[in-house]
């Protein structure tokens, strides 16, 4: 039969593709076929990084690796002993594709060009005669009762296939369809996500940065540090990333409005600000407060706070208790509304999919159909941002490209 396959990957993303590959790698002579629905292939890959494509991270310990995942990382913990970032690297470099590190520990191609890795995963689907298929999406999923095979049906043909990964991402069409087939799904709700603020305190500081803030959401337990960036529509950087994929849910449920307080520099609390602040007040009596920000706090952040407390035209000896106080709690403890969200960039992450417990993490196999995979984002496991997410990709893929017949 022309269209009958050993595995069709439903998916053409950065999963789907690293499954069929190590597959095919695997199985010498076994028909695989790529499907995607769209006429783009691997384009979260394309767009990664801002376009250099964040291909993993440089955290090679197995136990802290996993503290980078919100959702999965109790399932992931025995999956990255059988392949994490030094394997994807591994894997990469025998490809003729080196990787490099950042400070921060994220890993990109060192061409700084994410068609480096969509090029190297066409030509190893030319190595391996892999068919691939665009603007053919799934209709449905079936297995015969006179057929161990599974029926594909998409919007141009009928296949059949020995076995089935599915890689297809944030997908409520599959998601929809794997539900009548018997599998949970997770509802699916925004992961990596910015917070929409408008308070004249950051008007006009689009790409003012801090290299170490605390973020709280009020009456929540939720609260992050590190790295904050004011852009034209509030807050982003990573301690908001990493705010909005922990607290995913529970933002969602507030419907993205609630108050958020920020302590600018995390090192220091109101007491040690304080002090601070009454120090440089006896020592710099007759200086202006505006030329004096603290603890490597942007000039421009910095003038506008005390704009807001009416004291940037002030010589510190003129500072009364109160605005002093005012000051101390505007650095530690300043309140702002959140409003809404944004995408972050092009890496939209979605936290939701197929319930964990109903998968087989040593083969990624389906627990309710065999012969039926799942790799990637289709089940509910996200990341932080940092090349997290691709590298949960890389691994649930090898494991069911290693597990398949």
């Amino acid at each position: 039969m022309q269209n009958k396959y050993d595995l069709i990957v439903v998916g053409g993303g950065a999963a789907g593709f690293f499954a069929a590959i190590n597959y095919a790698a695997l199985h010498n002579g076994k028909k695989v076929l790529i499907l995607e629905k769209s006429a783009q292939l691997l384009g979260k890959v394309k767009v990664s990084g801002g376009g250099r494509c964040n291909v993993t991270h440089a955290c090679f310990e197995v136990k802290d690796l996993v503290k980078f995942y919100p959702r999965g990382s109790k399932e992931l913990l025995g999956a990255f002993y059988k392949f994490q970032p030094a394997d994807t690297i591994e894997w990469f470099k025998k490809r003729g594709v080196n990787i490099k590190k950042e400070a921060d520990g994220r890993m990109f191609p060192v061409t700084d060009n994410s068609q480096t890795i969509i090029d190297c995963f066409l030509k190893a689907t030319q190595d391996y005669a892999i068919d691939i298929k665009t603007q053919e999406g799934l209709i449905s999923l079936a297995k015969p009762e006179a057929t161990n095979n599974w029926k594909v049906v998409t919007t141009r043909k009928e296949y059949e296939a020995a076995q089935v990964i599915i890689t297809t991402g944030s997908s409520e069409q599959i998601w929809k369809m794997l539900g009548s087939l018997g599998h949970a799904i997770e509802p699916p709700v925004p992961s990596l996500f910015t917070f929409n603020v408008k308070d004249p305190r950051i008007n006009n500081l689009m790409g003012v940065a801090v290299k170490n803030a605390t973020v709280k959401v009020d009456g929540t337990k939720l609260k992050e540090h590190g790295p904050l960036l004011i852009t034209h529509w509030g807050f982003s950087g990573p301690a908001v990333l990493k705010l909005s994929a922990w607290g995913a849910r529970a933002l969602h449920q507030l419907n993205y409005h609630c108050t958020i307080e920020i302590n600018w520099n995390a090192n220091y609390d109101a007491n040690t600000i304080m002090e601070y602040l009454q120090l440089q007040q006896r020592n710099s009596a007759r200086q202006k407060v505006i030329n004096h920000s603290y603890a490597d706090m942007p000039s421009r952040l910095w003038q506008s706070l005390i704009n807001q407390i009416g004291i940037s035209d002030k010589n510190w000896a003129d500072i009364n208790k109160k605005q002093l106080q005012l000051l101390a709690n505007e650095l530690t403890q300043a309140k702002f509304e959140v409003k809404g969200k944004s995408t972050f960039k092009e890496e939209f992450v979605t936290c939701g999919g197929v319930k964990l417990n109903e998968v087989d993490f040593k083969t990624m196999e389906s627990k309710i159909h065999a012969n039926l995979y799942f790799s990637g984002e289709v089940l509910n496991i996200d990341a932080i941002t940092g090349g997290f997410n691709f590298q949960a990709a890389w691994t649930t893929a090898w494991i069911a490209a290693n597990a398949m017949k």
